[in-house]
């Protein structure tokens, strides 16, 4: 996964063709570290869609123009704009089925 900076972000994110779910973390939070290997995994298994990480400690300035106010959240922009939020620490499948529109019906869990 890709590491964002409030610099980077509109080109990476905003002005990107594809699909980017950004997940908004810091290094202290424990649900942002189980959080991590399940968006691997849906990295792995969903090419259409671009995944990338945002440490909020680092980068605040970003995390509030988008609202987050708690850790981890994951938003999925689309067109330049956010489209779904998930926030907590979620199972695979609510992420599958918040993200469903973008995600490609395809992968099942290795």
């Amino acid at each position: 996964m890709q590491e964002l900076t409030d610099e980077n972000f509109v080109e990476r994110v905003l002005r990107s063709e594809r699909p980017v779910v950004v997940d908004f973390w810091a290094p202290w939070c424990g649900p942002c570290k189980a959080v991590e290997p399940v968006l691997a995994d849906l990295a792995a298994a969903h090419e259409e869609v671009d995944f990338a990480k945002m440490n909020i400690d680092e980068h605040p300035l970003t995390a509030s123009r988008f609202g987050v106010l708690a850790i981890p959240t994951a938003i999925l922009f689309a067109g330049g704009h956010a489209q779904e939020t998930v926030v907590g620490a979620r199972a695979r499948s609510h992420y599958e089925q918040a993200w469903a529109s973008w995600l490609s019906p395809a992968a099942e869990p290795a």
